[in-house]
This record gives structure tokens, C-alpha cells and sequence, in this order.
């Protein structure tokens, strides 16, 4: 039988208006210097109703001891406004892990807060809506790898973290796309062995292979998200936009990758915007990636052909505000699977950070690939 950690019913809709102060003088000399951090998508009509729900959220921040820990697909009115520590699912880890607060509130998705929950067990996580899903956890269970196991008994698992505590705790190690080409010539060689299971997405399991001297066996789980993207897409936006420099997540089809200028995590993807400086650039990722990016560089054309992850955009400032304020919704895990999931996750963060996260544009090897799903 499969256990899913869950988190408690969703509360019946409340009053956000109840929790909100008067857009006063203080309200404003307490809010309005931040506005220039999000003028390029938020315009000054609807800049008073933001700016009362970032007041209070800050107030309830104070007043509980809590830190908010924002993805970078998290829309600029989180991130960049309330976002306490911003960045990809590794960055967030282990700032989890360093965390001095009482509380943690996950602006992110599901397997995102249990990550937390899962490092910091004495703290109070909380997620602001528990249908922010993934479909990446959803594509496999904590039963499918065992059953896997049974298979190959003396190949190592190594997980992506967008899975489940359940599945994180039937694995060896975790990954993240930062370093997940590390993660698995570590592991590999840690068993001695040339072969290792990925889980559970294929594209970025077919794309590390493709970069290392491994066999992968592969699972058929995929991003929602970044399975869109096609090489004739990519063609077409560089026929539109002669110049325009293409950068692709890891998570998309191998195609896009060989028809990408450079490759890899969101923090990778970020920080090769910040050293070059492209005029024109394209984030095949979430949408929110450029959105957040463009008041750091607004000498950049973003050009806009990208998904947005409907997980994501569920997490919203009222959200944030409810969780702050009612306590919803807190992550319960089951004790003895989140001390098997904490052994994989603390695996993976013993490694040494890479020097720089990982580039997926490195030329690439004939893959040794098999599916197994």
C-alpha cells in the first residue's frame, strides 16, 4: 500500500481583506521603494493592493519567527518582494538545512516543502497550497521503486528531487539538475559500478547520459512544463529574432538541448545571463525565470516563448499571507519515512558543491540508455 504524506484538509476560504492595513501613509513609506523592483509587471493601479498584502506579510514574518524560501519560478511579486531566499531546488536545500527560523514557508511546490520538512524536522513548514503539485512526484511511488530494486538489486537509485518523500526514501541519493552529473559519477563509483537508475525524469536522465561514461536506466516521468519545448520551435524564434541567444533547462527533450546555445538548472541558466549579457535571450523554462531576471537586466530582450507551470502560479501572496496567519497548511511526514528520505537527501548534500552548476551544452557522448518503466 502506498503512503502518501499529506498535509492537513484545506481550510475553508477565509478573509484576506481581515488581515490587510489600511493603505495609509506608513503602508506606503514602508512599501513604496520596493515597487521599483517589480514596475516592469505590476502597474501603479494595482501596486496599493500589492503593497498592503507585502506589508502584512512582512508584520507576520516578524512576528513568527518565519523565513520564506522562493523558487525561481515563484512570479516577481513573490520573489522579488517577499522572497526571503531565492533560488533552484539545491540553493534551497540547503538553505532549508542552515535555517535559523522557527518557520519555513515553502514558495514552491509540494515535494519542495517536504524537502524542508524532511531537514528540519523541529521547524514548522508550511506550504500555501497544497494542490501545488508536480508532475514529476506524481509519475512514480514508493512501491514502483521497490519494485524496481528487486530488479537490479546492485545498480544504485539515484532520485531527482522533484519526487515524493515516499520515493526519495526508497532511494540511494538525491539529485537536483544542478548537480546531478556529479550525483551520479559519485554514486557509481562509490559502488563501483557503470550503471545507475534514474529517476524519475527521462529527458534529464537521457540528457546526463549523454554526458557521462554510464549506463542510465531510465524512468518515463517528464515535466509538464518543459516536454513542450520542440527544436522547431527553437528554429522558428531564431528565424524571428536573428541573434537571439537560446538557453534550455536540462528538463526539456534532448532535441532542444542540441539546438540550445547552453544548457542547464535555473541558478546556471541565471548566473550565464549575468555574465554575458546577451541583447536578446530565451529562456526555454518557466516563464517566471525571465520575468524575474528582466529588472536585473533591463538591457536584455527577453523574448517571451515560454510555459508557465500551473503548480507554481498556484502559490500566490494570499497564500502566503493565509499560511502566515492561520497556519495553513502545515507538512506532516511519517517519522520513519522521512528519516530513510533524509539519509538520501543528506547523501547528496555531502557532495562537494559544483564549482559551477552543471552544463548540459558539453558535447555529448552516444547515451547508454535504457527505459525501465
Amino acid at each position: 500500500m502506498t503512503v502518501t504524506p499529506a498535509c492537513p484538509e484545506v481550510s475553508p476560504a477565509r478573509d484576506i481583506e481581515s488581515l490587510l492595513p489600511s493603505c495609509d501613509a506608513d503602508v506606503a513609506h514602508q512599501t513604496d521603494a520596493l515597487y521599483v523592483r517589480v514596475e516592469d509587471h505590476i502597474s501603479a493601479s494595482d501596486w496599493p493592493a500589492i503593497a498592503r498584502r507585502v506589508h502584512a506579510i512582512r508584520r507576520l514574518q516578524r512576528e513568527q519567527d518565519a523565513v520564506i524560501l522562493a523558487h525561481n519560478y515563484m512570479p516577481p511579486e513573490i520573489y522579488a518582494l517577499v522572497g526571503d531566499i531565492c533560488g533552484d531546488s539545491l540553493a534551497l536545500a540547503r538553505e532549508a538545512a542552515k535555517s535559523s527560523a522557527s518557520t519555513i514557508v515553502q514558495a514552491g511546490v509540494h515535494f519542495m516543502a517536504e524537502t524542508s520538512k524532511i531537514l528540519c524536522p523541529d521547524k514548522r513548514v508550511l506550504l500555501p497550497d497544497t494542490n501545488a503539485g508536480c508532475s514529476l512526484a506524481a509519475s512514480i511511488t514508493g512501491a514502483q521503486v521497490r519494485e524496481l530494486k528487486s530488479r537490479y538489486p546492485n545498480v544504485p537509485v539515484v532520485t531527482y528531487v522533484n519526487t515524493s518523500a515516499e520515493v526519495k526514501a526508497e532511494c540511494d541519493i538525491c539529485c537536483t539538475s544542478s548537480n546531478a552529473l556529479t550525483v551520479v559519477e559519485a554514486i557509481a563509483a562509490e559502488w563501483g559500478v557503470d550503471q545507475v537508475i534514474m529517476l524519475p525524469d527521462e529527458h534529464l536522465a537521457r540528457n546526463v547520459a549523454a554526458r557521462t561514461h554510464l549506463s542510465v536506466l531510465v524512468w518515463q516521468g517528464s515535466c509538464e512544463v518543459h516536454e513542450q519545448f520542440t527544436s522547431a520551435q527553437v528554429g522558428a524564434i531564431r528565424r524571428r529574432h536573428p541573434g537571439v541567444r537560446v538557453l534550455a533547462h536540462p528538463e526539456c527533450p534532448t532535441e532542444v538541448l542540441d539546438a540550445a546555445d547552453f544548457s542547464g538548472s535555473t541558478a546556471a541558466l541565471e548566473r550565464w545571463v549575468d555574465d554575458h549579457r546577451p541583447e536578446q535571450v530565451l529562456l526555454l523554462t518557466e516563464c517566471s525565470m525571465s520575468d524575474n531576471l528582466i529588472s536585473r537586466h533591463p538591457q536584455i530582450a527577453f523574448v517571451r516563448s515560454c510555459n508557465l507551470c500551473p503548480h507554481m502560479q498556484r502559490i500566490t501572496l494570499d497564500g502566503i499571507l493565509g499560511a502566515l496567519a492561520w497556519g495553513q497548511h502545515e507538512i506532516v511526514l511519517d517519522d520513519a519515512i522521512a528519516v530513510r528520505a533524509r539519509r538520501a537527501i543528506d547523501a547528496m548534500l555531502a557532495l562537494p558543491d559544483p564549482v559551477t552548476p552543471a552544463d548540459f551544452t558539453r558535447p555529448a557522448r552516444t547515451a547508454h540508455v535504457e527505459v525501465v518503466s
